[in-house]
C-alpha cells in the first residue's frame, strides 16, 4: 500500500527525530564518559617518583637535593603544574625513618591552611549564605552567642568583618604572645588543667582590647582564621572539617586532605615524620604536662589550630586544589572568576590577599606555611606555572625560608621550564 504525500512526511520527520535522538543519547553518553575520563584520579595512590624521572631534566635532582642538604631537610615533595597540567611530582629523601618520601606522602603545610580555609568562605559566600562584609561578633553578628557578647571588651569588635579576619584586618595583636602557639601559658594563667577549646580562646580573645580599629590597619593573626572556621562552621552548620571535605575537597577530586594530630602516634596514613634542625633541645609540651617534647611532637597544639594551620595533605592534591581556584580552563575551578578575582585582587604591598600571602599585579601569587617540623611555599607565576615545595623539617630560619625557596623555583625554572614534557599527571590518559 502506498503511503500518502503527508504519511511520508510524518514518517521522515519520525526517523530523523529519532536519529537525533539517538546522536543526542549517544552525545551525551560520550559527554558522560569524558567527564568520568577526565576526573582526576586519587594522586596519592597513583603517583610515583618513577612517573617524574629526571633523565630529561639533567642536573634537576641535584639542585633540589644540594638544597634540601645546606639546609638540612630530611624530606620533602616538590610538584609543578603549568596551566592546570600537572607536569612534575616528586619525594626526596626520606618520610619516614628508611622510608623514602614518594609525592603520595601527606605533610603538615602549616598556614597553606589558610588558603584553604579562604575558599570555604568563598564558597559560602557564592551560595548566599554570607557576604564579605557580615558583622562576626557582637548582636547581629555572624558569631552572635550570649556568651561572647557577655565577654567583649571593646567595642570596635563589633567592626570586624569577614574580610578583615580574611586579609588579617581585625585589630588582633601577637603582643604579650599569640594565642594560638601560647597555650601552655593561657592554661597557667586561667588555672586551667585541660587544653582551651576554641571556644575558651575565643572568649579570652575577646576579653583583650584589640591594638587598632578593624580595616585600619593589619597584622597577621593566626586567631583571625580560626575564627573564620568557627564562622564556616556557624554558617554551614557542619564541623570545619566535614565542611571543607563535602564542599571544598571532594568536588575537585581531593580524597586524602587530613587535620593534623599532634604527635606521632596520631600520624594518619601515609603522613610522614617531622623533624626539627639537629641543635633544637627539648621543650614543655603545650598540655602543661610537665614533660619534654620534641618541638614538632607536642611543642604545639596543632590540631587546634584548624583553618589557621591543620591542614595535612600532598603536594600533588594541594596543585590540583590551586588548578581549581587559579581561573583557568583546563581543571573546571570549584569558584567563579568573581570570586578568583577577589582572593588575588592586588592593593598595595601593605594588603594581605583574601588566603594568600600576596598576590601582585603581575599574576605572581604566595602562599607560606611554617612551624615546627614543616615548611611550605606555593608558588605562583605570571606564566601560569605553579611549584610547590614542603618539607618535613623546620629550620632556624623558619618563614624566612621561604625566600631560599623562591630562590630554588627561580633557579629551577630558568634551566628546566622548557624541558618538561607536555603531559598532564591529574588525569589518566
Amino acid at each position: 500500500m502506498r503511503m500518502s504525500k503527508r504519511a511520508r512526511i510524518l514518517a521522515a520527520a519520525f526517523l530523523t527525530l529519532a536519529a537525533l535522538a539517538i546522536v543526542a543519547i549517544t552525545s551525551s553518553f560520550g559527554k558522560k564518559e569524558k567527564e568520568i575520563h577526565r576526573i582526576p584520579v586519587n594522586l596519592n595512590e597513583t603517583l610515583t617518583n618513577e612517573m617524574s624521572d629526571t633523565s630529561v631534566l639533567n642536573g634537576f635532582d641535584k639542585k633540589v637535593k644540594d638544597y634540601m642538604t645546606y639546609w638540612g631537610l630530611r624530606g620533602a615533595s616538590l610538584s609543578v603544574m603549568r596551566n592546570d597540567s600537572l607536569l612534575f611530582s616528586k619525594g626526596y629523601g626520606w618520610a619516614d625513618e628508611k622510608e623514602p618520601m614518594t609525592p603520595g606522602h601527606i605533610l603538615r603545610m602549616a598556614s597553606v591552611s589558610k588558603l584553604i580555609t579562604a575558599v570555604g568562605i568563598m564558597v559560602l559566600e557564592e551560595k548566599g549564605l554570607l557576604r564579605l562584609d557580615d558583622q562576626v561578633f557582637g548582636p547581629g553578628g555572624i558569631l552572635d552567642d550570649s556568651l561572647y557578647n557577655a565577654a567583649i571588651a571593646d567595642s570596635l569588635y563589633m567592626k570586624i568583618t569577614v574580610e578583615d579576619l580574611l586579609r588579617h584586618k581585625g585589630g588582633f595583636s601577637k603582643k604579650g604572645g599569640d594565642p594560638m602557639f601560647s597555650t601552655r601559658w593561657i592554661m597557667s594563667q586561667n588555672a586551667w588543667k585541660e587544653v582551651p577549646t576554641k571556644e575558651q580562646l575565643t572568649v579570652l580573645q575577646l576579653k583583650r582590647a584589640l591594638a587598632f580599629e578593624p580595616g585600619t590597619f593589619q597584622e597577621y593573626s593566626n586567631y583571625g582564621y580560626l575564627a573564620l572556621s568557627m564562622v564556616i562552621e556557624k554558617v554551614s552548620g557542619m564541623e570545619y572539617e566535614d565542611f571543607i571535605q563535602e564542599k571544598v575537597f571532594h568536588p575537585i577530586g581531593c580524597v586524602n586532605f587530613k587535620l593534623a594530630g599532634n604527635y606521632y602516634a596520631d600520624k594518619h596514613p601515609g603522613e610522614v615524620r617531622y623533624y626539627v634542625q639537629k641543635d633544637d633541645q627539648p621543650v614543655d609540651e603545650f598540655n602543661n604536662s610537665g614533660r619534654k617534647v620534641t618541638r614538632s611532637y607536642g611543642g604545639n597544639d596543632v590540631s587546634g589550630l584548624l583553618g589557621a594551620g591543620a591542614w595535612v595533605g600532598s603536594t600533588p592534591e594541594l596543585a590540583l586544589l590551586v588548578a581549581s581556584i587559579d581561573g583557568k580552563p583546563e581543571v573546571p575551578d570549584l569558584i567563579t572568576k568573581e570570586s578568583v578575582d577577589a582572593m588575588t585582587e592586588y592593593f598595595d604591598p601593605d594588603t594581605y590577599s583574601l588566603g594568600w600571602n600576596d598576590t601582585k599585579p603581575t599574576g605572581e601569587w604566595t602562599r607560606t606555611g611554617s612551624f615546627a617540623g614543616t615548611t611550605a611555599l606555593v608558588k605562583y607565576f605570571p606564566d601560569g606555572e605553579c611549584w610547590i615545595f614542603i618539607a618535613n623539617t623546620s629550620t632556624y630560619k623558619g618563614p624566612g625560608l621561604a625566600k631560599f625557596t623562591t630562590e630554588l623555583f627561580e633557579d629551577l625554572r630558568s634551566s628546566f621550564s622548557i624541558k618538561f614534557p607536555k603531559r598532564n599527571l591529574f588525569y589518566k590518559d
